[in-house]
């Protein structure tokens, strides 16, 4: 008998609650969808701010976790369930989803036809960009892939920021927005100098925010 946990993520992989994420968030989110809900860790974030929740995650016992607070959880792969939902929905998340997805577009579209006229979409991946990635392939002759983090083994796809703005619009989404987390204050002062160019460089992770046609 095959052991369910075999390849597994560590549990923390599962909780995250994505704060600087969730801060980028309107205070009004009626009815979201949260595409990779893991254990819940952002809808328990939400909660307050959501006149429903619906999340999609493909591990059981992150799935099981997320119900608690979840109105609904459906398990399984995303291309599999999203059929069985009804929309429509208000607000979309795809934290750290689309870099795990064989054809990203065409998920992308179908989200759009489960969102509202008007409805935010908010995606993360991680940088395709960073320095270190072309680093260690110079320098160490290595991609480096890791169990989990910016070069989790399971990513399948690699974006830059300017890639991801493409994919969105490309699956007829309206990108308002692009952020990255917090720089430390010498990275705030380079970003200054460079117009912005050195975060192309040293994020881990893009952001983006977009709407649904009205």
């Amino acid at each position: 008998m095959k052991d369910s946990s075999a390849g597994r993520k560590p549990d923390d992989y599962y909780g995250q609650r994505r704060p600087e994420l969730v801060a980028l968030l309107p205070d009004s989110l009626g009815r979201v969808l949260d595409v990779g809900c893991g254990a819940g860790g952002v809808g328990r974030t939400i909660r307050e701010r959501a006149t429903s929740l619906v999340g999609i995650e493909l591990d059981e016992q992150a799935a099981a976790l997320a119900r608690e607070v979840y109105d609904e959880v459906l398990v399984g792969d995303v291309d599999a369930r999203l059929d069985e939902l009804e929309p429509p929905f208000d607000t979309i998340l795809a934290y750290d989803v689309l870099e795990h997805l064989a054809s990203p577009e065409s998920v992308l579209r179908r989200l759009r036809a489960l969102a509202a006229p008007g409805a935010l979409l908010h995606v993360s991946v991680p940088n395709a960009r960073h320095f270190t990635l072309v680093r260690d392939l110079v320098f160490h002759g290595t991609f480096g892939y890791t169990e989990m983090g910016h070069r989790d083994s399971t990513h399948v796809r690699w974006l830059t920021r300017a890639d991801l703005v493409a994919l969105l619009t490309a699956a007829g989404w309206s990108v308002e927005r692009t952020a990255h987390a917090s720089l430390s204050r010498p990275g705030r002062l380079a970003e200054r100098v460079t117009r912005g160019l050195s975060a192309e460089f040293t994020v881990y992770q893009w952001s983006a925010l977009a709407r649904a046609p009205v």
